[in-house]
């Protein structure tokens, strides 16, 4: 599972406001002085995650919740989201905690899906504190997700007035740029080129990569993520680098991407399908470790709902069954409208040779202002030829 937008990743633990919880905010005199040594991230997720001891300073709650946050999005664990919020407990939704601690508990929840409380919990805490630009940075996030564009852009408004210019620009960019405005990627390369941040750089770059790859502009796109990759290795950009790869039939420079990476369950899934498509009896271990993986999760307790992208993505890519995958990808779309989650559904709608869902699913596009070439080109009717970047078996995703 990994769908949180890097720039989120990138910007929380960078600028997150800490006036109102008495902190001495940290400043670099030099670019590569150490302010903080967070967790190490290995290739293999953590044996156990075992909450520590209860926190009730909210300074140290905010740096070691920052610390769980970070393990979970590098290492793909979801324990750590649990130790995210056992950090927070004490505040954990307490109507009177600062609103620093609250959003970062709307961060723990949109991390585990939680969209919905993830979203109540940021309206709360911003009404209480209108210029912590982290929180509206999330919400514009969650509301890009949701498919809720112009919100998205409202949020972004409020990023600027919190006095964060860059991050507001980059956000209206990217928020525009999934609705088709043309200028929206060269305003992305603009930003890039005049950051003199290498991190910064990384960042936008990763953006413009995935705006470009919606333009159908598949040789850009894959020289961005590139890149970026170069500038500020990124889980979450090798990931999206790596389905362009597979889209496009490059399965073995997919496997290269992905070979250093943390074993999350979307790199072995990605794995698998590569492995898969090239002959290698390797993908069938490797769908046996998701099936395990998956039985955990409901041993636990765990909503497997919540994890209906990859659902959708194994039975389509693993397992063939695209009539299975498209029940799973539509019931995912009620919780998060991303492009690879419309394009999982329109592919298994499409090698389902389901025209009505494939028509449905067109209008519903439609209908939030989504603009993604790869989509439109699916969307003919389910008995033409594949389009050409798509692999005739198992096509992979898109950008996310």
């Amino acid at each position: 599972m990994l769908n949180f937008p890097r720039w989120t990743v990138l910007t929380l633990l960078c600028w997150l406001p800490l006036g109102s919880l008495a902190v001495t905010m940290l400043q670099p005199t030099r670019d590569d002085e150490i302010i903080e040594v967070l967790p190490a991230v290995t290739s293999a997720r953590p044996t156990r995650a075992a909450p520590g001891p209860a926190v009730v300073d909210p300074a140290t709650a905010v740096r070691q919740a920052r610390q769980d946050i970070a393990v979970a999005r590098q290492t793909g664990d979801t324990r750590y989201w649990g130790r995210a919020q056992s950090v927070l407990a004490r505040w954990w939704d307490n109507a009177d905690a600062p609103a620093e601690l609250a959003i970062l508990q709307a961060t723990v929840q949109q991390g585990r899906h939680e969209f919905d409380a993830s979203r109540k919990v940021l309206t709360a805490a911003l009404r209480r504190e209108p210029g912590i630009a982290q929180g509206w940075l999330n919400l514009a996030s969650l509301e890009r997700l949701s498919g809720n564009y112009p919100a998205s852009l409202a949020a972004c408004e409020a990023i600027e007035r919190a006095g964060q210019a860059l991050y507001a620009q980059a956000c209206r960019l990217e928020t525009r740029a999934l609705q088709g405005h043309s200028d929206a990627s060269a305003g992305l390369q603009a930003l890039a080129e005049s950051s003199p941040d290498s991190g910064q750089r990384s960042w936008l770059l990763s953006l413009l990569a995935e705006a470009r790859e919606r333009e159908g502009r598949d040789a850009q796109s894959a020289q961005a993520f590139g890149l970026s990759l170069s500038m500020s290795p990124d889980l979450y950009t090798a990931i999206a680098y790596s389905d362009l790869l597979l889209r496009t039939g490059k399965n073995a420079q997919a496997l290269q991407v992905l070979a250093a990476l943390p074993e999350t369950d979307a790199v072995l899934l990605r794995r698998a399908a590569a492995w898969q498509r090239l002959g290698d009896a390797r993908w069938q271990p490797t769908r046996a470790v998701l099936r395990e993986r998956e039985a955990e999760l409901l041993r636990r307790g765990d909503d497997i709902t919540l994890h209906g992208r990859e659902a959708a993505l194994v039975a389509l890519w693993l397992d063939d069954d695209p009539a299975a995958a498209l029940v799973l990808a539509r019931r995912n779309l009620l919780l998060q409208r991303e492009p690879l989650d419309w394009y999982v559904a329109v592919q298994s709608a499409r090698q389902a040779g389901n025209a009505t869902a494939l028509a449905e699913l067109k209008t519903s596009m439609a209908a939030i202002g989504l603009q993604d070439k790869r989509l439109a080109a699916a969307f003919a009717p389910p008995g033409l030829k594949a389009p050409a970047n798509v692999a005739a078996k198992n096509p992979a995703q898109g950008s996310k």
